[in-house]
């Protein structure tokens, strides 16, 4: 467990909280600077084909954004940095905006068919793409690159792992295939030598 992101969400208000509904509050002694993202935190990242992302307008409204892409589009730098490349959108700007005046944000990883989710701490700041074209190269996937209007740098503070509890579990399509594909293929091959089996004997069924 990353100690520096219970320190940070563990505020009076919430420890007030806690006090009232269990009769006691977690107190966090000796938390780092930051936490480092580790080889777990790295392989579960680059696996996932989306996250969401919290940011906090000037008027002290959250705004949650979805992000999705090929596994592995949220890049990690190195263990206290990622990126990612916004796309052309609806133009709102809404996090482009938020992260201006405010830079502080919190990413979910969401893990479905194995309930894992992993949160994220951090410090953002939005680049202009048609200043950075060789970053862009770097972070972009390459078939949307004439697309990229942003890139997203997140310097990272801390993260925490939730248990699974409440997750239920979804699959993708790829994944439904993955798993569904060698019952289809051996479901097709016992069909085949039924048939025949049947073309052997002469029998025909009603």
């Amino acid at each position: 467990m990353a100690l520096k992101y219970l320190e940070l969400a563990m505020t009076e208000a919430v420890r007030r909280a806690q006090n009232q509904y269990y009769g006691r509050a977690v107190n966090i002694v000796g938390a780092p600077e930051r936490d480092p993202l580790g080889q777990d935190e790295a392989e579960f990242i680059a696996a996932r084909d989306s996250f969401y992302l919290g940011s906090i307008s000037e008027t002290g409204w959250p705004y949650i954004q979805h992000r999705g892409g090929p596994p592995g589009f949220l890049r990690l730098v190195n263990e206290t940095t990622l990126a990612f490349a916004d796309y052309k959108g609806n133009r709102q700007l809404l996090t482009t905006g938020n992260v201006s005046v405010n830079d502080r944000v919190a990413l979910f990883l969401m893990d479905y068919p194995n309930r894992a989710r992993l949160k994220i701490l951090g410090h953002a700041r939005v680049e202009d793409a048609r200043v950075h074209h060789e970053l862009t190269t770097r972070i972009a996937d390459p078939k949307m690159q004439s697309s990229v209007e942003r890139l997203v740098f997140i310097d990272v503070v801390s993260f925490d792992w939730n248990c699974p509890k409440y997750i239920t579990p979804r699959y993708s399509p790829e994944e439904v295939e993955e798993l569904a594909g060698p019952l289809r293929t051996r479901i097709a091959e016992l069909e085949a030598e039924l048939r025949a089996a049947r073309a052997e004997s002469g029998f025909s069924p009603a």
